[in-house]
């Protein structure tokens, strides 16, 4: 007679938070590397700008269509699983980026990192939404935004620090082994039923064309395009930008970068408190999360216009204001889909919301590229991205509706 099997119990909400954390942060690490070792593959491997513009794009041609398989994989596999192969075929690709010869080796473990860290977000968001309370997913988004923002921080600062000393090739090799050591404490969780969903019968999830018919959906991909294209036009350019352009040595260009991804992320972790704070207090969650979206797209133009015009010590400051303001913004993006669509729509929300917004890792490094080359300057990109923000306050503010919870209809009401 076989003994019964019992099942062990999920694992504290806070315990899964710090590992989905972890994830994110080694998930930045990983795809920042390229942009701190830019200067130094271009000398070496006779890099153009425009190749350079491709092989930070190509990360985001795979990226973005994965996610929105991931979603489903999640859905039919579970979210634990499909996050825990994809930390391993990441881990992989950037282990590998450190032993290619030239641009084309490159380019395909590019390709298959963004295969890799395409499973993070769609399974992140819906292992919050599981495991976390509503009133608790401010502060549980702003620990993760803190996680993928400090990410590159610690990168640019140990990447560049160890690339000085022995090359990018060890930094990407090292790097991609660490990584694989998050799967070791990951293997012995355990999610359990949703917090927001235990008291009652569980729900089915609502069909893909329900979601795609919401306009709070669309709102927040045309916002989230705006907030990564900005994001990653200063991730992947901002080290070169400041070396190339303004003469900052790879050292000191370290500690400006490190230090900037530092305040960004520090402010992401404030504002998630706060806005938890507020919200149990019995602020609007609309009024808080529209306000700081819509704040953060404003004072972005400004900065973009100062990091460009300014001299040194301004283009500094507009670089620390810009990132201290738009970190403030960076819980929102994943917490307003997790309220609007709950525990049983969050993954697939995300992995539609989190592929309209990584279309701009597929255009603004490109872009900024073809416009550095044809011009010789970075005054085209900057204004550009200075633009961009204004699609962000339409989309977060003007077509985003009220942030709160979504009825889904039934199998009988469909």
């Amino acid at each position: 007679m076989s003994t019964p099997r019992i099942a062990a119990a999920p694992s504290p909400a806070a315990h899964v938070v710090l590992l989905v954390t972890a994830s994110v942060f080694i998930n930045y690490i990983d795809r920042g590397n390229l942009a701190t070792a830019a200067p130094l593959m271009q000398d070496q491997l006779s890099l153009s700008a425009s190749q350079l513009g491709w092989l930070f794009s190509a990360f985001y041609f795979s990226y973005v269509p994965c996610m929105l398989l991931t979603g489903w994989l999640a859905d039919r596999y579970g979210a634990k699983v499909v996050l825990a192969a994809g930390v391993g075929i990441w881990s992989v690709a950037t282990l590998s980026t450190g032993l290619v010869g030239g641009f084309l080796g490159l380019l395909g473990f590019r390709l298959l990192l963004g295969v890799g860290e395409s499973v993070a977000f769609p399974c992140a968001s819906q292992i919050l939404a599981d495991a976390v309370e509503v009133g608790h997913l401010g502060v549980a988004n702003g620990v993760m935004s803190f996680g993928y923002l400090i990410g590159p921080a610690v990168g640019t600062f140990i990447g560049g620090s160890l690339m000085g000393v022995y090359g990018w090739r060890t930094v990407f090799i090292v790097f991609g082994a660490a990584s694989m050591l998050w799967l070791l404490p990951w293997r012995r969780v355990v999610i359990g039923p949703s917090v927001q969903t235990t008291a009652g019968a569980s729900q089915p999830p609502p069909l893909f064309s329900e979601i795609l018919s919401k306009r709070a959906l669309w709102g927040a991909s045309l916002g989230h395009f705006a907030s990564n294209y900005i994001y990653y036009f200063i991730i992947s350019w901002l080290p070169f930008y400041l070396v190339k352009s303004r003469g900052f040595s790879i050292e000191s260009m370290t500690w400006v970068v490190s230090f900037g991804y530092l305040l960004n992320a520090g402010s992401a972790l404030l504002a998630g408190w706060l806005t938890d704070r507020w919200i149990r207090a019995g602020v609007s969650a609309t009024l808080i999360y529209k306000t700081i979206m819509g704040v953060t797209h404003v004072v972005g133009i400004g900065c973009m216009a100062g990091m460009l015009l300014l001299p040194e010590s301004g283009c500094v400051a507009s670089l620390f204001a810009f990132l201290l303001i738009s970190g403030c913004s960076y819980p929102g993006i994943f917490a307003i889909p997790q309220i609007i669509a709950g525990p049983q729509a969050a993954g697939r929300w995300v992995g539609v919301q989190n592929s309209a917004g990584n279309v701009a890792g597929l255009v603004a490094p490109i872009v900024t590229g073809f416009l550095v080359d044809r011009t010789g300057l970075f005054d085209v990109a900057f204004v550009l991205a200075a633009l961009v923000n204004v699609l962000g306050f339409v989309g977060w503010v003007l077509l985003l509706p009220k942030v709160a919870p979504l009825r889904w209809l039934t199998a009988q009401e469909s």
